[in-house]
């Protein structure tokens, strides 16, 4: 294959890594910029949505979609309600103190990878796409006369992975709506802004960040539900979306949610493109250099905004 379609399928690779690195990045911004609580679980969040999305599947029979629609929407709504019982139980305990939160949540993601692995087991287990057909993708070429379009041999992907992009874009327009456009919305950025104010108009702060951590993790488990069918669901699958997350979010800036979606394409694409022209090391590597100038000349992130 010449290097024009090869590029091609490692852009498509990209797009595939950075709609799933979208919706976990953005669950992470949304927890950090209302809450100002940095989860160092997230990874783990994201993990169990991919165990569950497993679980759920192996217990359904018939059409793989049977299951996988269960999966879809069963594992988001487990892992958040765990989430929220874990931030009345430990994080509301602390009053959400930076450093006190930090620690806090180290020792959930040590809680929720080693009871995993205790109940779930250390080998890694496949979950059937819904769909999964084979389509080849067109090319043009440039000869004698012209633009042709042509179908170059090996040049193809699945319909599932051209879904997942359309699902993570769908689900971001949809998060975003409700963000700028519901009174929930409202409510949120509100106790983003100042919190102390929000309390005096009658907002129960504790309530919305309850709902706030139970929904970045739902994101986080909504994005491994839709990779799991093309990677596979094991108990150390939180570590790389975690420390893209946090690149991610450092890069778009903290707690804003454009940044974070902007700069989730730009760290998906290259980690998608570098690691099938070099290799998955040298990917994450080039990002935390790019992580290291964003602090160096733009500490607040590409749209974070310095508090004072």
């Amino acid at each position: 294959m010449d290097f024009g379609p090869h590029l091609f399928v490692a852009s498509l690779e990209g797009a595939i890594t950075a709609a799933v690195l979208a919706l976990t990045a953005v669950g992470l911004s949304i927890v950090f910029g209302i809450m100002r609580v940095v989860n160092v679980a997230h990874g783990e969040f994201f993990m169990l949505g991919a165990v569950i999305a497993w679980w759920i599947t192996s217990l359904i029979a018939g059409h793989p979609a049977l299951g996988f629609t269960v999966a879809l929407i069963a594992a988001p709504i487990i892992v958040g309600a765990l989430a929220v019982i874990c931030n009345r139980f430990v994080l509301h305990k602390i009053n959400y103190e930076p450093e006190r939160t930090i620690v806090a949540t180290i020792g959930l993601l040590y809680v929720i990878q080693q009871t995993t692995l205790m109940t779930f087991g250390p080998e890694a287990r496949p979950v059937e796409a819904p769909f999964n057909k084979r389509i080849a993708l067109p090319w043009f070429e440039f000869g004698e006369s012209g633009f042709a379009l042509t179908w170059p041999w090996g040049l193809s992907t699945t319909t599932y992975k051209l879904a997942v992009i359309a699902a993570a874009v769908v689900i971001l327009l949809v998060l975003w709506t409700v963000m700028t456009r519901t009174k929930i919305g409202l409510i949120m950025r509100a106790t983003q802004l100042d919190q102390e104010m929000a309390q005096a108009y009658g907002i129960a702060v504790n309530k919305v960040y309850a709902l706030v951590f139970g929904l970045g993790a739902a994101l986080a488990a909504l994005g491994a539900v839709l990779v799991v069918p093309i990677q596979q669901a094991h108990y150390l699958m939180g570590d790389d979306p975690l420390l893209l997350s946090f690149i991610v979010v450092i890069i778009g800036g903290l707690g804003s949610v454009p940044g974070t979606v902007l700069a989730a394409v730009l760290i998906g694409m290259s980690d998608g493109i570098i690691s099938v022209f070099f290799t998955p090391t040298l990917a994450k590597i080039l990002a935390t250099l790019l992580v290291a100038f964003v602090l160096i000349f733009k500490p607040d992130g590409l749209f974070g905004k310095r508090r004072e």
